[in-house]
C-alpha cells in the first residue's frame, strides 16, 4: 500500500495533491500543528495561499489526510490474517513488526500522529483510533498472558505500555535510509520485547 491515502489531482504545475500533503507534514512535525499557519504552508510550498486552496480547503483537511495516513496503516495490521488467527504470542509478534514496518514506511506521518494535543476535533477523533489500536494490542497481551506465553507478573496495562514506549520512540532516532535497514530494526525490537538483555544460560 502506498504510504499516501491520497488520491493524487493535478494542480498547479509541479504539485499534486500527495506532494502538498507530504511538504505540509515536514511542515507540522517541524514547527507544530498549531504554530503552522497557512502563510507558513504557502512559503515552505513557494506557492501563493490561494494556491494552496487549489488544493485543499483548509489546513485542518491537510491535517486529517495526513493522520489518515497513520492511522490507515496501523489499523490494517489488524485485520491481517497472522494478526487474527493463531497463538496470541505470535499474533502479538507479528502486530507489533508491522508497528515498527509501518512506523519507518510512513514516518513522518506517524511522528504527527504521535505528536498531537487533541486541540481540534480532528486531532480528538485521530485520539480515539489511536487509543482503539493501543486496546487491541493490549488484548491480545492480555490473550498471551492468559495462554502461558508470557509472563503473568506484570499487568498487560503496563507492558503496552513500555512496548509502545519503545516502539513509538522510534520516531525521535531512527533515520531511513541509513545502516540500521527497517527489517534489522523489527528484529532487534523484537528480540528485546520477547528475549529481554540477557544471554542464554
Amino acid at each position: 500500500m502506498s504510504p499516501s491515502a491520497t488520491t493524487a489531482k493535478r494542480g498547479r504545475p509541479g504539485y499534486d495533491q500527495e506532494s502538498v500533503l507530504r511538504i505540509a507534514v515536514d511542515v507540522f512535525n517541524r514547527h507544530g500543528y498549531d504554530a503552522t499557519s497557512m502563510g507558513i504552508l504557502a512559503e515552505n510550498l513557494g506557492i501563493s495561499k490561494s494556491a494552496i486552496y487549489h488544493h485543499v480547503q483548509s489546513k485542518g483537511e491537510l491535517l486529517k489526510r495526513a493522520l489518515d495516513v497513520a492511522l490507515d496503516g496501523l489499523e490494517a495490521i489488524l485485520e491481517q490474517a497472522e494478526a487474527t488467527s493463531g497463538a496470541a504470542d505470535a499474533r502479538l509478534e507479528f502486530v507489533l513488526r508491522q508497528t515498527v514496518a509501518v512506523l519507518v514506511e510512513r514516518l513522518p506521518f506517524v511522528t504527527l500522529l504521535l505528536r498531537l494535543r487533541g486541540n481540534t476535533e480532528i486531532e480528538r477523533d485521530a485520539l480515539a483510533r489511536r487509543r482503539a489500536f493501543d486496546h487491541a494490542v493490549a488484548e491480545l497481551i492480555s490473550a498471551a498472558r492468559d495462554e502461558g506465553s508470557l509472563r503473568g507478573d506484570i499487568d498487560p496495562r503496563t507492558v503496552a505500555r513500555l512496548l509502545f514506549g519503545t516502539i513509538n520512540s522510534i520516531v525521535e532516532w531512527y533515520k531511513p535510509g541509513g545502516s540500521l535497514p527497517p527489517e534489522k530494526l523489527a528484529d532487534d525490537v523484537i528480540t528485546i520485547m520477547f528475549e529481554g538483555l540477557h544471554t542464554a544460560h
